[in-house]
């Protein structure tokens, strides 16, 4: 077994990942390619639960600029994070990793409901666990429900998975944009930066959740995270 920095994580995945080089929709081979990922920390020995977003199905705010209701759209959303899940469990029970589905919406015919006492469990018996639907309330965002699952399951950090290296000034294309090799809750709201949601990093402030945002899809990343290695931004 690898040494590693953390026994319990959350792995923050967005929609984008799960769609792969489609413009929208589910790459199934994109997903086992997560799949294999995951199963290399786990059996690194480090308990992990995933929450997703739906984005590569369907945006809420793309919904509610031609009328649609806010409440509406976020379900929709929550409903295409669940999508995305079982596509997830799919993909990992193929090679042997078991899993667990919990919702924070009620879909029992296809996935547990989420019961804190009940996830924890199913991590303790060495499964993965996949929260699905978001928090079950409109008006937050996946990131937020990550740092709530994060903080009630237990979990030593929530990594977020990005498709650059870290938290920057400015939109990384720019020039002189500069990257943050740490930086404060603190610091983050009173700048603005758009990495995470401000309610999401409130309530890490609040609760003492580190966050780190990393480029998830550059080979080996997941791992030197997991083993304690600095190779995004650490948000603290």
């Amino acid at each position: 077994m690898n040494k590693t920095a953390y026994k319990r994580v959350l792995l923050k995945l967005s929609g984008e990942a799960f769609k792969g080089d489609r413009e929208s929709g589910i790459d199934f081979p994109t997903v086992q390619k997560l799949a294999k990922k995951i199963a290399n920390i786990r059996s690194m020995g480090v308990d992990v639960a995933i929450v997703n977003g739906g984005g590569n199905l369907f945006r809420g705010r793309a919904g509610t600029k031609y009328g649609m209701e806010q409440t509406s759209a976020d379900y929709i959303g929550m409903m295409a994070t669940v999508m995305n899940s079982i596509a997830l469990q799919e993909a990992l029970e193929q090679i042997d990793v078991p899993t667990r589905v919990l919702t924070a919406i009620d879909v029992k015919r296809i996935a547990e409901p989420f019961i804190r006492r009940r996830a924890i469990r199913h991590m303790e018996k060495g499964r993965v666990v996949i929260c699905a639907a978001g928090i079950g309330n409109p008006f937050f965002t996946t990131d937020t429900a990550g740092v709530l699952r994060a903080i009630e399951l237990g979990c030593e950090i929530m990594l977020k998975a990005s498709n650059v290296d870290g938290v920057y000034s400015a939109d990384p294309s720019e020039k002189g944009a500069k990257k943050f090799e740490k930086i404060t809750y603190s610091e983050f709201l009173q700048k603005k930066l758009r990495a995470l949601d401000a309610t999401a990093v409130s309530l890490a402030m609040e609760k003492n959740l580190p966050i780190e945002i990393f480029n998830f899809f550059k080979e080996g990343n997941l791992e030197k995270v997991i083993a304690g290695q600095r190779i995004g931004t650490l948000i603290h």
